[in-house]
């Protein structure tokens, strides 16, 4: 027997060790304990933990790269984050929206990310950046599962031409219906947006995934109006709010009430805690607001958590690396969520968590899963975690494509080791 592809002596996120993973024709064909076959390459993880790739449920690829265009965020607030991309927007061109995003895709598959879920502005009757990114789709589709969401940056109501565009985008091939409800000039136009927009995507056969109550305002409740929406349309399973951040500053009686109904339309969330932490609170003095939306809160009621990178490098983050490792870091400083399990959890919310709200056909380190992993320079997901662990090998249907170096330093101190690997420096209790 022979393979295409072996990976020998792996551990995996479900703690099983000692284990092979065989690759063939684009599919994982055994996972178990001493595979004996020839293969065209083969791989000795050495103990080192095998992932299934990184997943980002929330990102805006036709803004990433653009930090400094036309100018900076001086506030740092969302609010001129969207006016700076309104600055930007008529500057666009094609071809270098697709440069810009072409260059992500090559820094997250550096990063072993090979899903991205982008949301798209449609309030521009050009629709360039549709255009752009879905080329950018055609292009990486080899290696990165690039999903489409129709996001109508200023309004669904509010910008003249968002119903048309909108639709256009879909009848392009754009994957997901979106929407910015908090963003509407009345609570009640908000409230509309989010039934048309779910209206929409159930006469479609789409998915939802909205940006919904991004603020610090406690009363932005548009995600109640979309579980309801979920439940009267029959999406469960379908539907998406991104950031709930409203969440953080409501009150926990009515929260008490939120939760549960979320968790009955079966509606996912996505908090995005790097872009979370920085644009709100930006009102506060002190006591400073958090920002992120009430993670343990959710898990705990049986709702889907994903975490989102959301911006690199752009009108309303100047920082960022596609490295998901980076955004659960910060969830769990964010979350209080430093409990062993918790930790192995957020590692959860940036691979299958995040797999799963977006539908992704055969993810998993499972036989007759694609052949799609990531080889970490950790022995566990926490050890990942706290190191924000080095990329190892990227593998994509079975075939390796990027590899990185070990990150080991060469001490010169009378009696002490001559190399230090930072993933052997864990107390021995940890494990």
């Amino acid at each position: 027997m022979s393979f295409d592809l072996l990976v020998k002596n792996a551990r995996l996120p479900d703690g099983r060790t000692g284990i092979d993973i065989a690759c063939d024709e684009g599919r994982i064909v055994a996972v178990e304990p001493a595979i004996e076959a020839e293969a065209g390459r083969v791989i000795e993880a050495g103990g080192k933990l095998v992932s299934p790739p990184f997943v980002d449920p929330h990102f805006h690829m036709d803004a990433t790269l653009s930090l400094g265009l036309p100018r900076l965020n001086t506030s740092g607030t969302l609010l001129e984050g969207i006016a700076l991309w309104g600055e930007l927007k008529p500057l666009l061109t094609h071809e270098a929206v697709i440069e810009r995003a072409l260059r992500y895709c090559d820094l997250a598959v550096s990063q072993g990310l090979l899903a991205i879920r982008s949301h798209v502005d449609i309030c521009d009757d050009r629709l360039l950046a549709v255009e752009a990114l879905l080329d950018v789709r055609e292009q990486v589709r080899d290696y990165i599962d690039l999903q489409l969401v129709a996001f109508p940056q200023d309004g669904y109501y509010r910008f003249p031409t968002s119903v048309q565009n909108l639709e256009r985008a879909l009848d392009m091939g754009v994957d997901v219906v979106g929407g910015i409800p908090h963003f509407e000039r009345t609570m009640a136009d908000g409230a509309a947006s989010v039934k048309a927009l779910c209206e929409i995507a159930a006469a479609r056969g789409l998915l939802v995934d909205m940006h919904c109550d991004e603020t610090d305002d406690p009363l932005s409740r548009h995600i109640e109006t979309l579980a309801y929406e979920t439940q009267r349309l029959g999406l469960q399973g379908r539907v998406t709010g991104s950031h709930l951040t409203s969440m953080h500053s409501m009150d926990n009686y009515y929260v008490s009430k939120l939760i549960p109904l979320m968790a009955e339309a079966q509606v996912h969330a996505i908090a995005n805690p790097l872009i979370n932490i920085t644009i709100q609170g930006r009102h506060d003095t002190y006591p400073k607001r958090r920002g992120m939306t009430r993670v343990p809160e959710l898990r705990a009621a049986g709702v889907n958590v994903g975490f989102g990178g959301d911006c690199v490098m752009d009108p309303w983050y100047s920082l960022g690396s596609g490295d998901m490792l980076e955004v659960a870091h910060m969830a769990i400083h964010v979350g209080l969520m430093t409990s062993r399990e918790a930790m192995e959890w957020c590692f959860e919310a940036v691979t299958t968590n995040s797999a799963r709200l977006m539908h992704l056909d055969g993810y998993g380190l499972e036989p007759g899963c694609n052949a799609d992993f990531v080889v970490l320079q950790a022995f566990d997901p926490i050890e990942a975690l706290r190191l924000k662990a080095a990329r190892l090998f990227v593998v994509r249907r079975g075939r390796v494509i990027a590899e990185g170096a070990p990150r080991v330093s060469a001490l010169d101190l009378p009696g002490r080791p001559a190399l230090v690997d930072p993933a052997s420096y864990a107390p021995k209790a940890a494990g």
